[in-house]
């Protein structure tokens, strides 16, 4: 088992294209420069021995020793040692809307994103509990299956999109019944779905939905939603590489409009005699469901878990430090015996 305790460095991998760029831009200023003192050939003939391979070799081993030195920040730590530990807690599957209309911003920055935030703030609260994340729109996917691996669980969300699930809609029967089977076969009253969605103005999703949460309390499950966005409504954003361009429109040129529908959401919840809240921009409720699945029975289980972790960033650091160092001691100058072999061919020639 693996992990990187400081996740925030890995945004300076974006510098990597950057110094890319830079690099081609100097060699390219270079060029151009020695075009305006005349003849490229001739100058290079006067100056022989720069050597343009060793300047790229200069700048790979640069780009890999900077790699090396972001994974070294990042600390990546290795499980050492395993132990069986009990644990009393509640199983909780998490089903996320991603379907595009979670992309509106009436909750900053935008439904998904707030969602995503508030749960893994839920995530940081957790004692013992299992969880897992099931990813919906047209059709349900799991995500992440029921762990105690919170830092996994991290990792998974933060790989959410609305492009992860190809097929658009809000089937919230789908998911449901994804969550169900995801518990697998043990009894008692320990386990919680909670649904986040806008939901769906449909009266087919409607029924289907509150079947399925119907079944789910057959089998002692509460179900908890949370209702996000405005039902005033708000356009759906076109998101082209993080920005938004526009709005979606209908066949008829019709900017669409996306509402919550908190009615199906409340059906849902009483069906199993959970709660409902909607979100604001101040709180998306979790708090106050995490507070009911509190109230739970929990259950006594045994698991294998690791208990201590080891630093592996020396490994990356002196690996990083090294290729920086022979950075520094390559000469951009062609090598004398390079000159002497050189000098053997054409004399040979």
């Amino acid at each position: 088992m693996y992990k990187f305790e400081n996740h925030i460095f890995f945004y300076a991998f974006g510098l990597l294209p950057l110094f890319i760029a830079i690099y081609i831009w100097y060699r390219y200023r270079t060029k151009k420069n020695f075009k305006k003192l005349g003849e490229l050939g001739l100058i290079n003939q006067l100056i022989p021995d720069v050597s343009n391979a060793k300047k790229t070799t200069k700048f790979i081993l640069f780009l890999i020793g900077f790699t090396f030195l972001i994974f070294g920040l990042c600390n990546l730590q290795t499980g050492s040692k395993m132990q069986q530990v009990k644990r009393e807690g509640a199983d909780i599957m998490v089903c996320l809307d991603v379907s595009n209309s979670m992309l509106a911003q009436d909750l900053s920055p935008n439904r998904l994103e707030r969602a995503k935030m508030a749960i893994e703030n839920m995530i940081d609260k957790l004692q013992g509990d299992r969880l897992g994340i099931i990813v919906f729109a047209g059709e349900a996917y799991v995500q992440l299956p029921i762990t105690t691996d919170y830092s996994s669980a991290k990792l998974f969300l933060e790989s959410i999109n609305t492009k992860i699930v190809p097929t658009q809609g809000t089937n919230i029967a789908d998911a449901i019944n994804k969550a169900v089977e995801s518990f697998g076969k043990d009894e008692g009253k320990n386990k919680a779905i909670v649904v986040i969605t806008d939901g769906e103005n449909n009266e087919e999703v409607t029924e289907s939905s509150v079947s399925a949460a119907e079944e789910a309390s057959k089998k002692n499950i509460v179900i908890h939603t949370i209702g996000v966005g405005s039902a005033e409504g708000v356009p759906i954003p076109n998101m082209i590489d993080g920005y938004s361009v526009g709005y979606k429109k209908d066949n008829a040129g019709n900017t669409v409009v996306t509402k919550l529908d908190a009615k199906i959401l409340q059906e849902i919840a009483e069906a199993t005699k959970g709660v409902y809240v909607q979100a604001s921009s101040a709180d998306i409720g979790l708090d106050a469901i995490l507070t009911k699945i509190g109230e739970l029975d929990k259950k006594q289980m045994e698991s294998k878990m690791y208990s201590d972790y080891e630093d592996q960033f020396q490994i990356f650091l002196m690996a990083a430090l090294l290729l920086l160092v022979i950075e520094t001691f390559i000469s951009e100058r062609v090598s004398r015996l390079w000159k002497k072999l050189n000098l053997f061919k054409s004399s040979h020639a």
